[in-house]
């Protein structure tokens, strides 16, 4: 069993975790116990043994789950949504449900920064599994003005933008293709570790709104939003159901690769979320050189930690600086291009101080707000 470490308060200047990558160097957060492992890792571990205790029962419940959407969908074209962007998780996905016997149909948020080689590889998987595509195309020209006030705002989500819009595209699309159940493609035990000071919460389309009205006056029109209350009546009432299928599963990113590549002709990216363009960037430049965080430590950790790859292949990877390479500049002047954004502006934004998502309006505060107004009234009652 597993034992929860007590944290070593007298740590030095610069800690590196001695299990996995995870440093104090992005994240002031992270603590460390007396062995040097952070309290990232030891989470992991404590949570996976408490999931790994109820393995029989999740299998069962993912087994019902299975047979309760096909015994739903006999008479439909698609009995589910499955989400692609064209890397590997969502990929290895929609080939998991057609094996099961599942009639999928894959949506796909294209927001103009998709690299060739991910639009090859959607196309060549989902042609060969006889798999349908949707596509919710966001007029370019207000996805790039949202992009561009998250940049100019200055906050460390700007993939908030993406992130927000492709739940809500198939949400939509879940009503258009009338399905309850939508499977993404997310794995807790590759992708468990992430510093909550790295990301803002995913459904706050309120914060987007906020920091979009800031810095444009574009109007929004096909932009998809997935408000509040819209997403409360697709869980409550309508009973829409997000299924991490991955979770239920042994995963292994080597093993999916080798079948997709073998399979379908699938081409690797090189790295996670390399599919996209801008996302490439952002990753590889913008966080690390705006924000000092290097996202590969969370990404290579939750692999350590799985089982993956050793902490010695991830030190080697991480001997490469991203934003140094030939890759990244290339990647600089065509998203800047892309964007219509001078060099001079783009690096005046990166210099600037970063600043809080809820520096902006959010439904966080929001509900802050009304939940102290509540309290208030309460007390004075």
């Amino acid at each position: 069993m597993a034992i929860k470490k007590t944290p070593n308060i007298n740590q030095p200047e610069y800690t590196q975790c001695h299990r996995c990558v995870m440093d104090n160097i992005s994240d002031p957060n992270i603590s460390f116990d007396n062995e040097g492992f952070c309290s990232y890792c030891n989470e992991y571990f404590l949570t996976i043994e408490t999931s790994s205790e109820n393995n029989q029962a999740q299998k069962n419940k993912i087994e019902n789950l299975i047979k309760k959407i096909k015994k739903e969908g006999t008479s439909k074209k698609y009995d589910c949504i499955v989400g692609v962007s064209g890397g590997l998780d969502s990929a290895y996905l929609v080939y998991k449900l057609v094996e099961l016997g599942l009639k999928p149909i894959a949506v796909h948020f294209d927001n103009g920064w998709n690299s060739e080689t991910a639009i090859q590889n959607i196309e060549k998987l989902l042609q060969k599994l006889n798999v349908d595509l949707y596509t919710y195309v966001c007029d370019w020209e207000e996805f790039k003005s949202v992009q561009l006030s998250f940049l100019k705002a200055g906050v460390v989500d700007v993939e908030l933008v993406t992130d927000h819009a492709i739940s809500a595209a198939l949400y939509k699309a879940s009503e258009k293709f009338n399905t309850k159940y939508i499977f993404q493609g997310h794995n807790q035990s590759s992708e468990f570790i992430l510093p909550e000071t790295w990301i803002h919460w995913k459904n706050d389309a309120l914060n987007i709104k906020s920091i979009h009205k800031r810095y444009s006056n574009t109007s929004l029109n096909t932009f998809p939003f997935l408000t509040f209350f819209k997403e409360y009546w697709h869980v409550k009432f309508r009973k829409t159901q997000y299924i991490y299928f991955l979770d239920y599963i042994s995963y292994s990113k080597k093993e999916a690769t080798k079948i997709l590549v073998e399979n379908f002709g699938w081409k690797p990216y090189g790295a996670k979320h390399n599919e996209s363009i801008f996302t490439r960037f952002y990753q590889n430049y913008i966080l690390p050189v705006k924000f000092n965080i290097d996202k590969r430590k969370a990404h290579l950790s939750s692999l350590i930690c799985s089982g993956q790859i050793t902490r010695e292949e991830a030190l080697e990877e991480l001997k490469i600086k991203p934003w140094e390479t030939e890759e990244t500049k290339q990647d600089k002047v065509y998203v800047l291009k892309k964007l219509g954004v001078s060099e001079d502006n783009f690096d005046k934004w990166m210099k600037e101080p970063p600043k809080n998502h809820l520096d902006f309006p959010s439904y966080l505060t929001r509900h802050n707000k009304i939940i102290l107004s509540i309290k208030s009234l309460i007390g004075k009652k």
